[in-house]
């Protein structure tokens, strides 16, 4: 049975990973909003910090790359295993700063897909990349399984060619997860995951988009022209099982939504923490030992916003603690990210509302952050995608019965 409270085995990597969102990501955090693309090099020193930290075993560090699920003898124990330990500590560093979160080196979320699914000797292979990761494209929307970029055999090696919109590091990652179909006739069953590195002919990076948030983290529009690839970098298996469908591609979902989660719960937090102190500064005071219709309508919000967030957090907790214990966590991934995408952006636009001017103007970060969690209720599957999920789930539908 899954403990709510932070385990104390965790206790020292989330502190260490809010003492560099305090001190090394909050300080820059303005400066790389208003330079848009401007790589942070401060990051280079920070990112060095996690790969010593993670190879001396004394954690799984603070970032995306270390989600998947554990093997072993399923002897009835319970775990808090790097699922559990990746979301907290990233739900820390988004306090700090998501866009900066997002551009640190070797932890994009196309390292969390190459854990998903990666076998063994690809995980070691792959070891020290960045990945960005490359699923949409120009007119499929959430779709995901509609996906029409093609990876066709051509003696050892894989041929690629289409067009991903909406990368993100995509400019600046070493490699990219590109998601392309073996056979189209074949449907979802035959989207396969490849690791495409940057100086492959045939890949380039069209153009960098401009943003309405997370400025500081690049997000790119590649296109794949004849891009070969050998066949050794193909994701996974390189089968196409029918009757699993979609199943393989999805188990990346399962894992990377409740990061994705945990991005949107850190950057409310960092909202709500905030506020308070502004609240309280404007002499307003949040009593938690009183019923809220009977404190001033300020005070009544910030409670229902932070019961709200409590609750996206235990979702965002469940859904990364039964991936530690091999548990099927489809259902839980999807609501975990539907619940934290939409209490992000209540939280931190109506964070703005209550604190009236200083939260429009840039004298302080609420108005940057209720622009950055937007996103997060959009990407690795938007807000209604995730509903249509978790209704096929408990309705036990296919995506054909309920659209």
């Amino acid at each position: 049975m899954i403990n709510l409270e932070t385990p104390r085995k965790h206790a020292t990597l989330i502190d260490q990973a809010h003492q560099l969102a305090m001190n090394m990501l909050r300080p820059i955090s303005r400066r790389y909003d208003r330079a848009e693309h401007t790589y942070p090099k401060e990051l280079d020193m920070l990112a060095a910090l996690i790969d010593g930290v993670s190879e001396s075993g004394a954690s799984s560090g603070a970032g995306a790359g270390g989600v998947r699920r554990e093997d072993g003898p399923d002897d009835g124990r319970v775990r808090n295993g790097t699922n559990l330990a990746s979301v907290l500590s990233i739900a820390e560093m988004c306090w700090g700063d998501t866009a900066l979160l997002l551009s640190m080196p070797r932890q994009g979320l196309g390292n969390s897909a190459i854990a998903s699914v990666a076998t063994e000797e690809q995980l070691e292979r792959y070891r020290g990349t960045w990945a960005a990761m490359a699923i949409t494209e120009p007119g499929t929307g959430s779709d995901s399984a509609s996906i029409t970029t093609t990876a066709v055999k051509d003696g050892d090696d894989y041929v690629i060619n289409g067009e991903k919109i909406y990368v993100t590091s995509g400019d600046r990652a070493d490699s990219v997860v590109v998601w392309a179909t073996l056979d189209k006739e074949l449907g979802r069953a035959a989207i396969k995951s490849f690791l495409v590195r940057k100086d492959n002919p045939g890949l380039k990076v069209e153009r960098l988009e401009h943003k309405l948030g997370i400025r500081a983290s690049d997000t790119a529009a590649i296109t794949f022209t004849d891009c070969r690839v050998p066949a050794e970098d193909l994701l996974g298996s390189p089968e196409i099982d029918v009757k699993s469908g979609f199943a393989g591609a999805m188990a990346t979902f399962d894992n990377t939504r409740p990061l994705v989660a945990g991005m949107a719960v850190g950057c409310a937090r960092a909202s709500l923490d905030l506020t308070r102190d502004l609240l309280e500064q404007a002499g307003v005071t949040v009593d938690h030992d009183r019923p809220a219709h009977l404190q001033s309508a300020a005070a009544a919000t910030f409670l229902r916003l932070e019961a709200d967030w409590e609750g996206a957090q235990l979702l965002m907790m469940q859904a990364a603690w039964m991936a530690d214990n091999r548990r099927p966590n489809s259902l839980e991934a999807s609501m975990a990210k539907a619940k934290a995408g939409r209490v992000g952006s209540d939280v931190t636009l109506s964070c703005v509302e209550l604190c009236g001017t200083l939260g429009y103007s840039e004298s302080e970060l609420l108005e940057k952050w209720a622009r950055d969690s937007k996103i997060l209720d959009i990407f690795e599957g938007t807000q209604q995608i995730q509903q249509l999920i978790v209704a096929r789930r408990l309705l036990g539908l296919t995506s054909s019965q309920l659209r």
